[in-house]
Formats: structure tokens, C-alpha cells, sequence
């Protein structure tokens, strides 16, 4: 983790390890989690005001100021898609544009939005639905039609805007779980383990310069021009030779791989698509078998004649 980050983590979120154990059951279930799936992002819903929150949601000082973090735009992008999506969440007196950076409006610690971000890589927001803090049950139908299309609206976001791809190694054509920066963003995530894939959240209408890198690997970096749609970025990472032989990196994911390098997923992808046809086919000859059995039961056995006594 990096130094900025780190020090925003000391500030505004606990996270050593007697902390981690004195918490709840459900909340340590959630921490492993986050860590596990690398989310791309997620969000938290509450009631008691109409606006969309974003990190940080405390300052080093731990004053009431804006305090935004290293993906301040992405966030603000984010935020604003929920607002402008909703019936009338944008047109707040309270809050411009109906979003708000966590620490100006008011600074708690501990909370799960910054946590997410700091070590799992989520972009988590905070969607205060509704005015009332205790809607009646009669409400919530309205609530959630008000809320519906800000949420779909956000989703759809998620895909359509960012850069992913996936982390090669080019000596055995593996996926790794490599790590991917942006320059002048003080922040990364990490790829998953199985597939090397990596979702970045970012903001539309800009240039950024993108890196990959890993332990053992020398890094590479490319630059991207972002409109509203997303861009597919491959990277593949060549042995640091710097360090000598490079040790096999292990994943999740037991792929082979042919004379040049290049994974046999999507090969065995076919053979379990062609297994499951021919399952199925199976399954339907045996179905029709019966089907032609059962109608020719009463033939072969005529019904017997009633006994009399």
C-alpha cells in the first residue's frame, strides 16, 4: 500500500489486528471478503437525506472539510450518475448536484466506504435514499421506484466506463495476479488470482497513463484516452531477468499451455461446451426412449379381465 494511503488508513479507519479481532463475527466475514473478490465497486444504502456520499469520509485533522481521495474524480463521476438518475435527488438546496464528499458534510471513522477502498480496491458509495430515516412500509414501493433507475443507471456505469483487461506472463502465457497504477493516481488494485482480471473504475473524458507491474516481472504501462466507453487493456509482463530465473507464479488457475505460450482456455472452453451438447443430447435420447416405452406398456400387457368371487 502506498504511503498516502496508508497514512489516510491510520487516520480515519482501524485496522490492526487486535481491532480486527475484537469486532464482530459478521463484520470480519465481510473484511475477509472484500479482500478476496476484488470488487469493483459496491454501495452502502441508507435513509435520513437525499444524496449521494463519497470518500473520504474523515480527514487527517479529522475536521469537517472536504477531503477528497485519490479517485476524487471517479468518485465524483460515480456519485453524480445516482444523482442525475434520480426523480429529483440532483435538485437539493442542501447538497450541489445532490452529492457530497464525506468529510465536508460530516466526518465519522470506522466506516466501511473507506475501508473498501483502502484495502480491497472497492469504490463503495454511500446513497442516503430517502428524507425519511424510518420510511412506513407503504412507503418503500415509492422509494424504490424514486431509487430504481439511479441504481440500474449506476451498474450500467460500471461496465461502460473504466479500463479492464487482464496480466500475462509472457514466458508460460499464465494469468497473474499482477498490480495496475495510474499515473498521478495515488491508489492501485490488484487482479484476481484466477483469471489475471483486473475492472479500474475512472473517470470519463480524460488521458491517463496506465501501468502494470509485479514482483519478479518488469512493468509496462501504456497510454489510454478515455471517452464514455470503456477500454479493453491487455497487458502481458515480461521476467524481470534482473533478478535472476523467475519462479512460477502461482493462481488458481490450472491452464496449460501450448509450444507458444498462449493459454488453452478457451480450447477447453469448446471441450466443455461440445461435453455438456452431448450431455444433453443423451439425456434427451434416453427421455424419448422411455417416452416410446411407456406408450407401448399397455399393449404388450393388455389389462386383466375383473375376478369375480
Amino acid at each position: 500500500m502506498d504511503l498516502l494511503l496508508e497514512d489516510v488508513a491510520m487516520q480515519t479507519i482501524l485496522t490492526s489486528t487486535e481491532t480486527f479481532l475484537t469486532k464482530q463475527p459478521e463484520t470480519r466475514a465481510i473484511m475477509n471478503w472484500i479482500k478476496q473478490e476484488h470488487f469493483t465497486a459496491s454501495a452502502s444504502l441508507h435513509g435520513g437525506a437525499l444524496v449521494a456520499n463519497y470518500p473520504w469520509d474523515g480527514s487527517r485533522d479529522k475536521r469537517k472539510e472536504y477531503y477528497g481521495c485519490p479517485d476524487d474524480k471517479a468518485f465524483r463521476y460515480m456519485a453524480s450518475v445516482y444523482s442525475e438518475s434520480h426523480y429529483n435527488m440532483s435538485l437539493s438546496k442542501e447538497f450541489r448536484g445532490g452529492i457530497t464528499n464525506g468529510a465536508l458534510w460530516y466526518p465519522i471513522y470506522g466506516g466501511m466506504q473507506d475501508w473498501n477502498y483502502i484495502h480491497g480496491g472497492c469504490f463503495e458509495l454511500t446513497l442516503e435514499i430517502s428524507d425519511v430515516k424510518w420510511p412506513k412500509a407503504s412507503e418503500l414501493l415509492l422509494i424504490w421506484k424514486q431509487n430504481k433507475m439511479s441504481m440500474l443507471n449506476l451498474v450500467a456505469s460500471m461496465v461502460k466506463t473504466g479500463v479492464h483487461g487482464r496480466i500475462f506472463a509472457a514466458d508460460s502465457g499464465h494469468p497473474i495476479p499482477g498490480s495496475l497504477m495510474v499515473k498521478g493516481i495515488d491508489s492501485k488494485i490488484n487482479a484476481s488470482r484466477t483469471f489475471g482480471d483486473y475492472h479500474r473504475m475512472l473517470a470519463p473524458g480524460e488521458s491517463y497513463e496506465v501501468v502494470a507491474s509485479m514482483a519478479g516481472f518488469t512493468p509496462k504501462r501504456t497510454r489510454i484516452v478515455l471517452e464514455r466507453e470503456a477500454v479493453n487493456l491487455d497487458f502481458i509482463l515480461d521476467p524481470d531477468g534482473a533478478v535472476g530465473q523467475t519462479k512460477p507464479v502461482r493462481t488458481d488457475c490450472d491452464c496449460r499451455c501450448d509450444d507458444g505460450g498462449k493459454p488453452f482456455l478457451i480450447r477447453e472452453a469448446y471441450i466443455w461446451l461440445y461435453l455438456l451438447v452431448l450431455f444433453f443430447l443423451l439425456a434427451l435420447y434416453i427421455l424419448f426412449r422411455r417416452r416410446i416405452a411407456s406408450r407401448l406398456a399397455p399393449h404388450r400387457h393388455p389389462p386383466k379381465r375383473p375376478v369375480a368371487v
